[in-house]
């Protein structure tokens, strides 16, 4: 498991429970960018496109009056228990994110998130609904040695694909499984050498585990 925490263990736990040992090796470390509480002046809505972001926004201010689309079901169960009310998952990637907002936003939305995201919101937007970009959290690597004996990885990023191919280097995961959340996730593992790189078949976590078979299953 190479996902940050808290989703590592919540993930470890679904494992656990179908006959998996996991281990738990997150590649990456959710870091707050310290700054004042934001302005939310002409703010119309709200738009998180990680977990991380929803923790890390909750953080900054006690304001949840405005509403929140999110990316996925997990992402939006986040803003729901960090008190938004008014909250609607796009159940998806990015892409449906932004048809998402398109689709039901009007005046400025903000995005907290993180400052390298993994994708462009914007661009994929394409102007049709203003947005406010909002860096609240980086990720950085934790260049933690990686457990000696695995037979697979699950890679929930292309950040934390890119990761874990430096972290293994080359044909370090040969003989090995890999199971990536997307195809953005999964090009990056392929310096590693896997023997098999299986790609979720929708971006969510659900969708990994199902990729990934049973234990009884070997490369």
């Amino acid at each position: 498991m190479t996902r940050t925490e808290p989703g590592a263990s919540r993930t470890a736990a679904r494992l656990a429970a179908r006959g998996f040992a996991p281990l738990i090796a997150p590649v990456l470390a959710v870091r707050p960018i310290i700054q004042p509480a934001p302005d939310l002046s002409g703010i119309t809505a709200l738009a998180f496109t990680s977990p991380n972001g929803v923790a890390v926004f909750a953080d900054l201010t006690p304001d949840r009056s405005l509403p929140v689309f999110a990316v996925g079901d997990v992402t939006a169960e986040r803003a729901r228990q960090a008190g938004f009310t008014t909250v609607t998952s796009a159940s998806g990637a990015l892409a449906d994110l932004a048809w998402l907002i398109a689709s039901e936003a009007t005046g400025r939305v903000l995005v907290p998130g993180a400052r390298e995201p993994a994708g462009d919101l914007d661009a994929l937007l394409n102007r049709a609904v203003e947005t406010v970009i909002l860096p609240v959290y980086e990720a950085t690597e934790t260049r933690a040695k990686a457990p000696a004996d695995f037979e697979a990885v699950l890679a929930h990023s292309p950040r934390a694909a890119k990761a874990v191919a430096r972290a293994l280097g080359r044909d370090g995961g040969a003989g090995r499984l890999a199971v990536a959340i997307s195809a953005a996730a999964a090009a990056p593992l392929a310096a590693a050498g896997f023997a098999e790189i299986r790609t979720a078949g929708e971006p969510t976590d659900a969708a990994v585990l199902l990729a990934l078979g049973n234990p009884a299953a070997r490369v």
